[in-house]
């Protein structure tokens, strides 16, 4: 692994080498709390080849509309540092190389930046639409800043019934089709298996089927408009999504919040991880008809949501976060509730869990399923719970830390079988860390405003933010423009690099156990269905 204090060295040093032009230190510049390099667009596959050489993590990709020009993004990450390459191009037949072939996390964003902005990938080696299906015809790019969103949904859209999928051959073979309708209250997915009786050969997903056009319409709002489009990217990871954007904005524009709103940001998004993990593992438990773990874990997280209803007036804190800091206040009793709560919760989870984990059905359908090795989960780009699982100790908490988690010490439990067993224990773990860390807050808690007032903008700027959702890494990028409205929000959820996890650890398992490995990755429809 190259040494950290010089890797933007060797990375200035081996693109020189590798297109014949000086690039050194001056070439650097800051932007938020990443280092930046804007680079030619014929350098752009030099680019992709030297980071991979060098180990660096895929954050994410987009792109944005600069009206005589694209201006497409890379961020990438390293032990903890993340840097953030940008290149020009020219928006009459807009190609560039890709990413993809050197970091497999690019396919599905690069797909999606093409059907938005009519960007070609050349070297991509997928040209099937992603995001669009058949709603406009191939010619029309709606992020493209000439489209009106008033035209978005001007027609219904016709069935995409000609997806090319994968396809497998030979004597006992066949195609299964699930959804994208399904049973419940869940979202829309197509999931096509191929399978030799009841052993799956290859899966593949469509998704996208209610594109919500969140980067369309944050065009034009103002930043407390933005932050309640934010909240509702996902609706689960709502405080996550909120805090990555109001991060973003407070970035662009240099305001510092106050101390307190963010140990009550805080607070709110161990609130978020405890809800979301605790009815994760049960419905784990559920798949495998494991009931009376099901129902005991349901019962501890409506008493958990219920405490949120109290304390923060939403169940799934929805609009929690503003610009500027935090939208109510903490109060004595508050405290004490959260406190009395956690030491209910973590004395029923401590004789839960050995019940659990004794139970040996649980474990033979659990063990050995759904198994995502380290390599497949570091050529994904997996984090979270997902990455930890398969030995990816990365969190953004821990590694590149921010206020207050720079202030204390942040356990991250890892597993190295990479099945649904350790996804469910990683999940475990988290519940009883975050309980920790909500202690420690509420005992850090300094005194002080819980908003600021937003400064008047009157120039263009941009920022990113990047903060540990209960999924993962998130990560959003604001431009503002100098009437102090929204000109592009990308924010990017976990889910992108979960779902194509999906599809590599079911392998060799057997179409019963689908369910049991869908719900122990959990991917958001949401979050990827911008």
């Amino acid at each position: 692994m190259p040494n950290q204090k010089n890797i933007y060295q060797q990375f200035l040093e081996l693109l020189s080498e590798k297109t014949g032009q000086i690039f050194d230190a001056n070439a650097l510049a800051k932007f938020c709390s990443t280092i930046s390099l804007t680079v030619a667009q014929n350098f752009w596959g030099e680019v992709a080849q030297i980071s991979a050489a060098l180990k660096f993590r895929l954050v994410t990709i987009w792109a944005q509309d600069l009206t005589t020009v694209f201006e497409l993004n890379a961020c990438l990450e390293l032990e903890g540092k993340y840097l953030l390459l940008r290149t020009t191009i020219a928006a009459l037949n807009p190609a560039i190389q890709s990413f993809t072939p050197y970091f497999p996390a690019a396919d599905r964003l690069e797909r999606h930046t093409h059907d938005m902005f009519g960007i070609f990938f050349s070297d991509h080696p997928d040209h099937r639409r992603w995001t669009k299906h058949q709603a406009w015809h191939e010619k029309i790019f709606p992020l493209c800043k000439n489209f009106p969103v008033s035209t978005m949904f001007a027609t219904t859209t016709p069935p995409d019934n000609n997806y090319q999928f994968l396809s497998a051959s030979g004597s006992g073979t066949c195609a299964i089709p699930v959804g994208p309708v399904h049973a419940g209250i869940i979202e829309p997915g197509h999931f096509r298996f191929q399978v030799a009786g009841e052993d799956i050969i290859n899966l593949e997903e469509r998704l996208g089927y209610l594109h919500k056009g969140i980067e369309k319409i944050a065009e034009g709002r103002d930043v407390f408009e933005l932050l309640k489009l934010a909240a509702r990217v996902s609706g689960d990871s709502t405080i996550s999504h909120s805090w990555a954007a109001a991060m973003a904005l407070e970035n662009a524009v240099n305001l510092d919040i106050s101390a307190r709103a963010n140990y009550i940001r805080a607070i709110m998004c161990e609130s978020e991880r405890i809800a979301n993990h605790l009815g994760d593992f049960a419905a784990i438990c559920n798949d495998v008809a494991y009931t009376f773990a099901y129902f005991q874990l349901m019962r501890l997280k409506e008493l958990w949501l219920r405490l949120n209803k109290e304390v923060f007036g939403s169940r799934l804190l929805m609009d929690a976060i503003i610009p500027g800091g935090v939208k109510s206040d903490l109060m004595p009793n508050h405290l004490n509730l959260i406190c009395d709560q956690i030491k209910y919760l973590r004395k029923e989870l401590v004789d839960l869990y050995p019940i659990i984990e004794a139970n040996t059905g649980l474990h033979d359908r659990l063990k050995n399923t759904g198994i995502l090795t380290t390599d497949a989960a570091k050529k994904l780009g997996v984090l979270g719970f997902v990455g930890k699982a398969s030995g990816l100790k990365f969190d953004v908490r821990h590694d590149a830390a921010y206020f207050p988690y720079n202030k204390c010490s942040v356990y991250i439990p890892t597993h190295k079988k990479g099945d649904v067993l350790a996804r469910a224990r990683v999940r475990a773990q988290e519940i009883l860390i975050s309980f920790d860390l909500i202690e420690k807050f509420i005992k850090q808690l300094p005194d002080g405003e819980i908003r600021h007032k937003w400064p008047v903008n009157t120039t263009a700027v941009e920022g990113i933010g990047i903060v540990e959702g209960w999924r993962g890494e998130i990560f959003t990028f604001v431009r503002i423009g100098s009437d102090g409205l929204i000109e592009r929000f990308f924010p990017r959820d976990p889910s992108w690099f979960s779902w194509p996890a999906l599809e590599k650890l079911i392998h060799g398992n057997i179409v019963p156990d689908f369910p049991v490995c869908n719900k122990s990755i959990n991917g958001s429809y949401a979050g990827v269905d911008l």
